[in-house]
């Protein structure tokens, strides 16, 4: 038997190696594409799932054909309505006042609740008529503002008859009172084109030296031997206040808060008190004293609210002018009794405390940024941001909220003073302001004492 040679034994050598990898290679191969032909089939048992649900949903809802589209025009018109429904996202929305050219900055009701004045950063103040909360229509005054002024708060002065606008000019704050301001009822458009348009009766500039005024309210002056003349509030973003006498525009006085900045400024429904919310905790409470013939005589500070442990953001007296409401960055609102002796040295009495019912995003307790309380004394209306909310003045119960009542933050709010009409009858009524350039309509919850 032949020798095999050393270059025979070699090769073999060499080759067994090389088969053995090849080998190994195909093996790995067959391994992978069997692995990845089952997943394959694992997807494809998944995906059909999806498949009928979305042709169950086509079949469910077919797109109509355009033949059968344009049949349906009362049907359209339908969907239509629906449409503006939907844009009423909470019961108590009744209507928007729309045709505002930017921002509203503020707005108020007149004594009879009628008529509803608007201030907008557009330089126009609003007067709309409110013969039915539920219109699709309301008659409208408008009034331009001189050049360059930034209207910033407005309240009505003697009744109905006129509006005080608060507005902001380069030079500093100014007042503006215009005269005859009465959006006309339906039934006497004809009478009202003829009118002549508002005019100024009197005029302020730079009231607040360059501070710009944060509120403006106007009451009528019953307690004691006030006259029942208008008396107006204007409360600067500085520290000082002015009293002003709605009909003639005197200058009645100037009280200091003495502190870093106000936040706003009220006077109580009987024309007795002034209070104001600013950079502090305390809350500082004024006495207008009236002479015999109906003037001011004097304003003096008769006592302070002293319990909260952060700023006050807002405040409101009750309707009897007795309690005063305060809202405070410390989650809490407050209810106080001020018909005290404070002549006496008798201070003034926390009658309840609520814990603020309303969270952010985050969990944290939300701060209202304003109050303001019903006519009767049973509801508060409070805002933070775009939400509106209703709250029992009694308990703190919450009524109702509105998230989003505006499309952007709630920049002022306002009871009807009166029952305003809607539909079949009067209701209880509230207007709120925005920064959508939107004044808004709102009912008023359902409320049982509890």
């Amino acid at each position: 038997m032949p020798t095999p040679s050393p270059a025979s034994l070699g090769f073999s050598a060499a080759s067994v190696p090389l088969l053995s990898a090849i080998v190994g290679g195909v093996l790995a191969l067959l391994l992978f594409a069997d692995y990845f032909r089952r997943k394959r089939a694992e997807v494809a048992m998944i995906a059909p799932a999806a498949v009928p649900d979305r042709s169950a949903a086509d079949h469910k809802a077919p797109k109509p054909a355009p033949s059968a589209a344009k049949k349906s025009h009362p049907r359209s018109h339908s969907h239509h309505t629906d449409k503006d429904q939907n844009k009423k996202h909470h019961a108590l929305d009744v209507n928007t006042l729309k045709g505002h050219g930017d921002a509203v900055t503020a707005l108020c009701f007149s004594s009879d609740g009628r008529n509803l004045a608007t201030a907008c950063a557009d330089g126009v103040v609003r007067v709309f008529r409110i013969d039915d909360a539920s219109s699709k229509s309301f008659k409208l005054l408008r009034i331009n503002l001189p050049a360059g002024a930034h209207p910033t708060a407005i309240a009505f002065s003697e009744e109905a008859s006129s509006v005080v606008v608060a507005a902001q000019l380069l030079s500093g704050a100014s007042l503006y009172m215009y005269g005859d301001v009465f959006a006309k009822p339906n039934g006497e458009s004809k009478q009202q084109a003829k009118l002549p348009l508002p005019e100024i009766k009197w005029e302020h500039q730079k009231i607040h030296h360059k501070s710009s005024v944060l509120t403006l309210v106007g009451v009528c002056a019953t307690y004691g031997s006030g006259d029942g003349s208008t008396i107006l509030a204007s409360c600067s973003e500085g520290t000082d206040i002015k009293l002003w006498h709605g009909k003639s525009g005197k200058d009645l006085g100037t009280v200091d808060t003495n502190q870093l900045k106000n936040n706003m400024a009220t006077i109580s429904p009987n024309g007795r008190f002034l209070a104001a919310a600013a950079f502090t905790a305390d809350v500082k409470v004024w006495e207008i004293i009236y002479s015999k013939d109906g003037s001011v005589k004097e304003i003096v500070k008769v006592m302070q609210l002293k319990g909260h442990k952060s700023a006050v953001t807002w405040l409101c007296f009750t309707p009897n002018s007795e309690q005063i409401i305060t809202a405070s960055k410390d989650g809490s609102l407050r209810i106080w009794n001020i018909n005290v002796r404070y002549h006496l040295d008798e201070d003034p009495k926390t009658l309840k405390v609520f814990a603020i019912p309303l969270h952010d995003a985050k969990g944290s307790v939300s701060h209202y940024d304003r109050i303001s309380i019903s006519p009767n004394g049973k509801i508060l209306a409070v805002t933070s941001g775009s939400t509106l909310q209703w709250l029992c003045a009694e308990t703190g119960r919450v009524l109702d909220t509105a998230v989003k009542a505006h499309e952007g933050d709630i920049t002022g709010i306002a009871w009807a003073p009166q029952l305003i009409p809607m539909g079949g009858g009067p209701t209880m009524g509230l207007a709120t302001a925005g920064a959508d350039k939107k004044v808004k309509l709102w009912l008023a919850p359902e409320h049982h004492s509890s």
